[in-house]
């Protein structure tokens, strides 16, 4: 039944008050639409007219596996399955009506307004005198439907373009801002549930992310590190392709713990996370990092924690849960398919080193003199960690 769609019109939100610019984002979410429904079984073209998205689908495709591949695009607020006739008279344009009425809709027992759209000005109806002739027509053709203008439970649609789009489901789309058109940004990715949320909502703002992953072998394992590509893969069907810069963290995880009070160690090995990831962002044209801390979680989320972990960075830290409870954070995690795998018993390197109590007001100036503690081979540790970088393509 669904295949009788043979077009989907994308409906855009914050596009569309983008004024002389917003042909740009068009262009983006459109680039989007096409990747994503580059792997979607059928063939599709995709337009812009008269400030419209259309997808023609050409050949037989996979309703369900197209709809979903729409959902996950940025920029899309809604995806209407739209069938599109040729313009043979109103006549003819009644009888599409009612057939696609009937079809969509066996249960007649309900309320309906039709809301008629004239972008084809030499049209000989206006838009007023579709609505009434053809709200007339179908009251005619079922006698058990009744007309609602104000909370109708069926709102039908009639645009008459060059050709003439009937529809009248609208399946919600992800909103936000096409991917691409707001900068770049490094997200510091661990195998948490927190992180993968953190630059999901960030992409959906229309920012490109790569990752950083710090991996600590032998102490992590190796299935810890796929557990972090698969949440990139996760994330990736979103935001697209993710670079993931996988580091090995283990020297100098070992020479801050040797050196440093333990009740410190989280703090400074954060710092030097920090200094990593922003040596790599700004190496890849990143303009800000991203973090999936919020605040007061756990000890290295106080609020003089990360001023402390702050303090190191020359760029923006982005933390878009910062003041999200730890439910809200899974409840986005389960949407996005994302807590599954998160929640899978391998430790990622922070929670190897982590202390029995950690400081959770630390002052930065005692920070700093712990740190050093580290100056006699910090630098050259960081210096091979930045070399040996493995970086992965997810897609």
């Amino acid at each position: 039944m669904k295949n009788m769609f043979k077009a989907f019109l994308i409906k855009y939100g914050e596009i569309g008050i983008k004024g002389k610019n917003r042909y740009l984002f068009e262009d983006a979410l459109i680039r989007q639409i096409r990747y994503a429904l580059a792997d979607v079984e059928g063939e599709f073209d995709v337009t812009k007219e008269q400030g419209r998205i259309y997808i023609e689908c050409l050949s037989d495709y996979d309703y369900d596996e197209t709809v979903d591949a729409l959902k996950r695009v940025f920029g899309i607020v809604g995806i209407c399955p739209v069938v599109h006739v040729e313009d043979e008279g109103f006549e003819k344009l009644v009888e599409e009506v009612t057939a696609y009425m009937d079809w969509m809709y066996p249960d007649k027992n309900t309320t309906f307004k039709v809301s008629a759209r004239r972008a084809r000005k030499n049209y000989p109806l206006d838009s007023m005198e579709i609505n009434r002739e053809l709200g007339g027509r179908l009251l005619e053709a079922f006698p058990e439907i009744r007309v609602d203008v104000h909370k109708p439970a069926i709102m039908l649609n009639v645009e008459i373009r060059q050709k003439i789009y009937i529809y009248s489901e609208i399946i919600p789309g992800a909103g936000g801002m096409p991917v691409g058109t707001n900068g770049k940004a490094m997200l510091l990715l661990s195998g948490g549930i927190d992180s993968p949320v953190a630059g999901y909502m960030i992409a959906k703002r229309g920012v490109k992310i790569d990752a950083t992953y710090f991996h600590a072998p032998p102490y992590t394992s190796e299935r810890a590190k796929q557990k972090v590509i698969d949440l990139a893969k996760l994330v990736a069907r979103y935001s697209g392709p993710i670079n993931l810069n996988i580091v090995n963290f283990t020297d100098i995880q070992l020479y801050i713990y040797e050196k440093c009070p333990h009740d410190e160690l989280t703090i400074i090995m954060r710092r030097y996370m920090m200094k990593i990831s922003e040596h790599l962002a700004k190496e890849s044209g990143c303009q800000a990092l991203i973090t999936g801390e919020s605040i007061g979680q756990v000890a290295s989320q106080t609020m003089q924690s990360l001023a402390a972990t702050n303090e190191v960075c020359t760029i923006p830290v982005f933390r878009p849960v910062i003041g999200f409870d730890k439910q809200e954070i899974v409840d986005i995690a389960l949407r996005i398919d994302t807590y599954e795998t998160s929640i899978q018993p391998y430790e990622d390197c922070c929670t190897i080193f982590v202390a029995k109590h950690p400081v959770t007001k630390p002052n930065i100036n005692i920070i700093k003199r712990s740190e050093r503690n580290l100056e006699e081979k910090i630098d050259e540790m960081m210096e091979t960690a930045i070399a040996t970088v493995e970086t992965i393509v997810v897609e």
